[in-house]
């Protein structure tokens, strides 16, 4: 059966990282949304139901028998069983909205839906960036489980310093881990295959590496930390997403934040995650086009895909980087660093469009992938609607 993946609501309020994809493919814990219910549901024909910009690249629903979900959610086992017992025309609410329907994506209406059950128990929900490093030790808590059941670690080399159950530890296969501290009393380590900590690292969790990432020399990692694919980390983070293919690779401290992907940081760059006065950080909100407060006293950093800092940039606690962003001006740029910004600054002019695909086709060729004209469709819409 098809699964339908819903944006639902939330598509602008996660903006700048939905810019360039749906709710669904936002990475938090181990996995990506979509990859998470993929795993829970057995189920790899998958589409999304999201921004028509977006869809030539996320594939669009078939008209046929699905399964139509909104994913941004952690569910119990209850609720993972109510959802594989829908029968056609049945869906489940959660706090009056609709999460999960058993429906006919041809004449697609929610008319077709002939019974609502309440799910009762109460669920981590993720509405909006700042949730997704709030909640993300508990997302590496629910994608260890998933992903390591009835599975075998690649053993610790003895180089290595330990503290912890060495259950709460996982390496795949090809990872290699040498001279290194790794504590997992303060949460579950998750190592992805190919990925490599090397010499001198101490790992603090939850932590997740992705495949074929590694943690540069003498990096300070504390959790909770997801790093995507494709990444290399060095220096200092704590509490921060990546969702893949980027470098934080050199010296300088990143805290409270999530990043998007083929982002660039350059070396000593530093952002502040708690204010002087300790007050609550505020962040731009796109969809009511103002600074909201976030609740939090720790929130960094919220960059979308495609942007880039210069050496010894310093970044303001609560700063909202757009998308194709280039930030090398010194003194702090603004809290909010609109889309395709060359320099930074509040009133610099825009980086050109061409420049723009120039800079992540080669970007992008150094993980052996092309920008497709689909991903230049995407950049091109940006660049003229936002």
């Amino acid at each position: 059966m098809q699964l339908v993946f819903s944006d639902a609501q939330y598509w602008e309020d996660f903006l700048p990282l939905t810019f360039t994809r749906p709710v669904a493919a936002m990475r938090c814990g181990i996995l990506t949304f979509s990859e998470r219910w993929q795993k829970i549901l057995g189920n790899t024909e998958v589409s999304y139901f999201t921004e028509n910009y977006l869809q030539d690249k996320f594939k669009t629903p078939e008209d046929k028998e699905s399964l139509f979900l909104v994913t941004n959610f952690l569910p119990t086992e209850t609720v993972i069983q109510q959802i594989k017992d829908l029968k056609q025309g049945e869906a489940l609410v959660y706090e009056d909205e609709l999460v999960a329907a058993k429906i006919n994506m041809k004449g697609f209406s929610l008319n077709q839906i002939e019974k609502m059950t309440d799910i009762k128990e109460e669920l981590i929900f993720f509405k909006k960036p700042t949730d997704l490093f709030t909640y993300n030790h508990l997302a590496i808590d629910f994608d260890f489980a998933l992903l390591t059941e009835g599975r075998t670690s690649q053993e610790l080399s003895s180089t290595n310093g330990f503290l912890g159950d060495k259950k709460d530890l996982f390496i795949e296969e090809g990872a290699q881990i040498e001279f290194s501290t790794i504590n997992t009393k303060t949460g579950k380590i998750y190592i992805g295959k190919n990925a490599e900590v090397m010499e001198g690292c101490n790992l603090r969790g939850p932590i997740s590496l992705g495949e074929d990432s590694k943690f540069n020399l003498g990096s300070k990692i504390y959790g909770a930390t997801t790093v995507g694919p494709h990444c290399k980390v060095g220096g200092e983070v704590n509490n921060i997403i990546i969702f893949g293919y980027s470098s934080k690779g050199h010296e300088g401290f990143v805290g409270n934040s999530v990043i998007g992907e083929w982002c660039n940081f350059g070396a000593d760059t530093n952002s502040s995650n708690l204010k002087n006065n300790y007050s609550h950080v505020k962040l731009w909100n796109y969809r009511t086009k103002a600074f909201e407060d976030t609740g939090l006293q720790f929130a960094g950093l919220i960059m979308g895909d495609h942007s880039k800092t210069a050496i010894n940039t310093q970044l303001n606690t609560g700063t909202v980087i757009g998308v194709a962003s280039n930030i090398f001006k010194p003194g702090f740029p603004p809290n909010l660093v609109e889309n395709f910004s060359w320099g930074g600054g509040k009133d610099d002019e825009r980086f050109k469009l061409d420049k723009a695909y120039e800079v992540a086709e080669r970007a992008m060729a150094r993980r052996k992938m092309p920008l497709t004209d689909d991903d230049k469709a995407i950049l091109k819409h940006i660049f003229d609607t936002y």
